[in-house]
Parts: structure tokens; C-alpha cells; sequence
């Protein structure tokens, strides 16, 4: 298998590891790209980037009421 940050997986497709991460494993070779984005762009005063870790998901959200999400912004 492989190790990707401190864990053993398995040859083959690793769907998502515990820092979100996709890889491919084999015996040859261990690639991995994030299922989040590196860079975002929004409004850092009104808005914030809310990241789980859980569900490799993400919401940019106004900071005042998080409630509420912020229009206008990019990820990649």
C-alpha cells in the first residue's frame, strides 16, 4: 500500500483521505490532489471561508451572520 500523511492505504483509488486529499496508489508511484481549492477570492472583510474537514466541503459566509453565504466569490 502507500502512506499518505501517517496512514497505510491500499493499492488502488483512495477516494478521500483524512486532510482531503484524492490519490492513486500503486507500486510504482503515489499521486494525490486536493479535493479543495488552494485559493480563494471574496470579500475578506465581510466574508470568511468555513472549511470541514469532515466532508471536504466549504462555504464562504458572511462574517457577522454565518448564516448567510456571500455572493460573488471564486475558488480554484
Amino acid at each position: 500500500g502507500c502512506i499518505v500523511d501517517g496512514k497505510l492505504y491500499p493499492f488502488g483509488e483512495i477516494e478521500k483521505t483524512e486532510n482531503c486529499l484524492r490519490c492513486s496508489c500503486s507500486q510504482k508511484e503515489l499521486d494525490c490532489c486536493s479535493l479543495l481549492p488552494s485559493r480563494f477570492s471574496y470579500d475578506n472583510e465581510a466574508c470568511e471561508v468555513i472549511i470541514n474537514m469532515e466532508t471536504c466541503d466549504y462555504h464562504v459566509v458572511q462574517k457577522k451572520d454565518s448564516s448567510k453565504k456571500c455572493s460573488g466569490f471564486s475558488a480554484v
